[in-house]
């Protein structure tokens, strides 16, 4: 077997999708937008038999002081794990390949399902432990089974497998999911497929969830430059929802007139009891119509007619798809809106073909005081299989410096990140 570098995007490319396990972060895309957004250097590398490939990594290189790097592989080798004798041989050409740029490990996080669970986090499947024993025989050093996003790359998510008819799929939702979106449809909110121009909305929208929920999102550069590589070769859809308000209020007030109308048609006197208990609840109706129709006109006022209330990301690549990124607007939340957006690209690429559509991460641990708790409850109400990844590994190939760069990066991040959040807060 011969080992290869700089494998061009069509061989290296085809090789992934056709490997049964694509992953966007496997792909040439991934490595260029990487280089342009991050700073890293992408190696397009694998082994060939008879001049065919038989593995391949996309590797990120990371630049480091004295002359010194680390090499990262997200979602690990394109490879059969099974094959001993072809993970052996790639593990040791990767470890010369590493040598050459002074690489002081390598990281990777394999696309491989450690167990799958049930929505209560009991195991529902335990899948082989065979690779993961493998991988140390090999000198991979395990980070742990994390249960929250402490690694590179999210350790839990939820997958929905799109083999079922989409009918399926849909009762597979939670009752007050199927709820909301009924809501959603009945007050005509809109969900559309975007484009480079609806970027900024999308960021913005990245900002109000970022202030809400604590954390730090990315530079709309980021966005754009990300949605350009992958648009390029149509992997990337924006999917947009908003509310029309002047179609809302016309509803609103077209059901205010049909309860006046109720109203007006009950006798004056002498109600019998079921008249009675129905004119109370007209007026209730009314009373909270009246209300909505202040609050929809209010915001009319403040915000315009139109309002995007959620903007959604999701990447695709082979028979996949990925929800990157999702922001939401503080206000009208009461519209659903987020979960017809959701609904609505389920079903995109349900028609399209897709195999399985993967809602990039959750959590493992389900503790009632878990802040991140929100977040999980909210993706398992759509019925995906909630899957749990083996982990991160690193292949150690300078002790020392790996020592030293594990215990000071980490406060260096921290201490980056606290300055980026300072920026933003004035």
């Amino acid at each position: 077997m011969k080992f290869v570098t700089n494998i061009d995007k069509a061989k290296f490319d085809e090789f992934v999708v056709k490997s049964g396990k694509p992953h966007f972060l496997q792909s040439y895309n991934w490595g260029e937008f990487s280089r342009l957004e991050k700073g890293l250097i992408p190696h397009y590398v694998g082994l060939e038999k008879n001049k065919k490939l038989v593995a391949t990594a996309m590797i990120l290189e990371k630049k480091l002081p004295l002359n010194r790097s680390y090499f990262y592989i997200p979602r690990g080798f394109i490879v059969d794990y099974t094959n001993t004798e072809l993970v052996n041989t790639f593990t040791k050409e990767l470890k010369k390949y590493a040598k050459k740029y002074k690489a002081i490990f390598i990281k990777m996080d394999p696309d491989l399902i450690y167990n799958e669970w049930d929505n209560d986090g009991n195991v529902l499947i335990e899948k082989d432990k065979t690779i993961y024993s493998k991988l140390k025989k090999l000198g991979f050093k395990h980070k742990g089974f994390t249960k929250n996003f402490e690694t590179m790359q999210p350790r839990y998510t939820f997958r929905i497998d799109f083999s079922k008819d989409f009918s399926e799929i849909e009762n597979n939702f939670s009752k007050t999911t199927k709820q909301r979106i009924k809501k959603a449809e009945d007050l005509g909110v809109d969900v559309r497929v975007g484009d480079i121009k609806d970027i900024k909305s999308f960021y913005d929208l990245m900002i109000i969830t970022e202030t809400r929920k604590d954390f730090i999102t990315h530079n709309e550069s980021y966005y754009r430059t990300l949605y350009s590589i992958f648009n390029k070769d149509k992997l990337c859809n924006l999917f947009i929802g908003s509310v029309d308000l002047n179609k809302i209020l016309k509803k609103l007030k077209e059901k205010k007139t049909a309860l006046i109308l109720e109203m007006d048609s009950f006798p004056k006197d002498e109600l019998s009891k079921s008249q009675k208990s129905r004119k109370q609840e007209v007026e209730k109706q009314l009373t909270h119509l009246n209300e909505e129709i202040e609050r929809y006109t209010s915001y009319n006022k403040e915000y315009g007619n139109n309002i995007n209330l959620s903007a959604h990301f999701i990447i695709e690549f082979g028979d996949r798809a990925w929800v990157l990124y999702a922001g939401n607007h503080n206000i009208l939340t009461d519209t659903y809106t987020n979960y017809l957006t959701y609904k609505n690209h389920i079903k995109y690429y349900y028609d399209k073909g897709t195999k399985v559509y993967d809602q990039f991460g959750t959590i493992g641990d389900l503790r009632e005081d878990n802040p991140l708790l929100g977040l999980h409850e909210f993706k398992k109400k759509f019925g995906g299989n909630y899957v749990e990844f083996t982990g991160e590994y690193d292949l150690i190939l300078k002790p020392f410096s790996y020592f030293a760069f594990t215990k000071l990066v980490p406060i260096y991040r921290n201490i980056i990140k606290k300055r980026a959040k300072k920026r933003r807060d004035k």
